[in-house]
């Protein structure tokens, strides 16, 4: 008789106990090989796609970024040209599988490169038109257009310049608050094609336009700032740009209207500021920048949009992520997919959110000349909207 000790205790000799206790040293010594990987192997939960994503539409041309539902339900879609030109409507309504150009197709001659865009508390459609076209060499026309869906027509065109705008601006995002002014007030985001991010106050009564926080902290790139795009590590850079960055980029609108919410392209934080400061034109840049909350840290968003229980459900470009912010501040992903390689703009649609999918880093611009887009571009539903993973 012998005795034989191992790390579970002690082991008895014998032929069948012994053949045993040598699978089990086997089994440790296989465990134990480097690259050798076993089904209990922990990984990060964070690999694990959510499924509530659905691809709802594809694209072979043309990318969707701007998205809106009107009241009367339709899903309004821009197909911005400034990066790439492409046959088809620039802004259309959606359905699955083809695009109507909206407001219609005489207006198309009217628009150049639509991209951000809003529906009011009138149900009245706020678009912004970036003015300029790839490959073009005239001079950008910026302007925020009103569209009354309930006629299908362009109602007004306001036109954009200096000192509101500058030659490198870059008008990217709209929100529009009725509570404040005459007619409303229009908050954009200038990303900035360079190093000059502000947000820019529009009254909608009188047309007036004018540039706030200007190269402030809460609208610029953070220095230094590195992202992972598509798997694509970039620092960021003003001159030799690695990855889609900039400035302030997606911004929104608290329930109430009390407060507008932004957050630069090229930074992880979220700020805020009360509507009736950033709406006075008599308040100062100081009592403006003072006003300025910074809500902490959220990850690289570029769209959002505010739920009726004022959360705000947010873009994630590195998580290919929707993330519910809580009113108290919580984080929840909502959902991610592999497939959201650079999740761009949100709509709520019912119980679900429509998604436009950009491929931005994938652009020529950052690879030499090379286009590295894959198409078809997608359209993604996302449903139920419980949290899959939080705090």
């Amino acid at each position: 008789m012998s005795q034989f000790s191992s790390i579970s205790g002690r082991c008895v000799s014998g032929g069948r106990v012994l053949r045993v206790w040598l699978c089990g040293a086997v089994m440790l010594a296989v465990a134990s090989v480097p690259g050798v990987a076993l089904a209990a192997d922990s990984t990060d939960h964070g690999w694990t796609p959510t499924d509530n994503v659905t691809i709802v539409d594809r694209f072979p041309d043309a990318q969707p970024s701007g998205i809106a539902r009107l009241p009367d339900g339709r899903i309004v879609l821009s197909l911005p040209t400034s990066a790439q030109r492409h046959p088809g409507p620039v802004l259309a309504v959606w359905t699955a599988g083809h695009l109507s150009p909206f407001p219609g197709s005489a207006a198309q001659n009217r628009l150049v490169s639509p991209l951000g865009m809003t529906v009011d508390g009138n149900g009245q459609l706020w678009l912004l038109d970036e003015g300029v076209q790839a490959g073009s060499k005239a001079r950008p026309e910026p302007a925020l257009l009103h569209i009354d869906p309930k006629t299908n027509s362009i109602v007004r065109r306001y036109a954009f310049g200096a000192p509101a705008l500058r030659a490198d601006s870059h008008v990217n995002d709209v929100r529009v608050d009725l509570t404040h002014g005459s007619a409303g007030i229009a908050f954009i985001s200038d990303t900035s094609q360079t190093t000059h991010p502000a947000l820019v106050v529009v009254d909608l009564a009188s047309g007036h336009a004018r540039r706030i926080l200007a190269e402030t902290v809460s609208v610029s790139p953070v220095p230094g700032f590195v992202m992972e795009a598509d798997g694509h590590l970039g620092r960021y850079d003003a001159e030799h740009p690695q990855v889609a960055q900039g400035g302030v980029d997606g911004v929104a609108l608290s329930a109430d209207s009390s407060r507008l919410y932004w957050s630069p392209l090229s930074s992880r934080r979220l700020y805020s500021a009360p509507t009736a400061v950033l709406a006075d034109p008599a308040a100062s840049e100081v009592a403006i920048e003072a006003a300025v909350k910074d809500e902490g840290e959220v990850g690289i968003m570029d769209g959002m949009a505010t739920a009726p229980d004022g959360s705000l459900y947010l873009t994630d470009i590195e998580r290919h992520a929707v993330v519910r912010r809580a009113s108290d501040g919580a984080l929840s992903i909502v959902a991610q997919d592999s497939r959201l390689i650079a999740p761009d703009s949100i709509a709520f649609d019912g119980d679900s959110l429509l998604l436009t999918v950009g491929q931005w880093s994938r652009l020529p611009v950052f690879h030499d000349g090379r286009d590295m887009q894959e198409r078809p571009y997608v359209l993604v539903r996302i449903a139920p909207l419980v949290p899959a993973r939080g705090n």
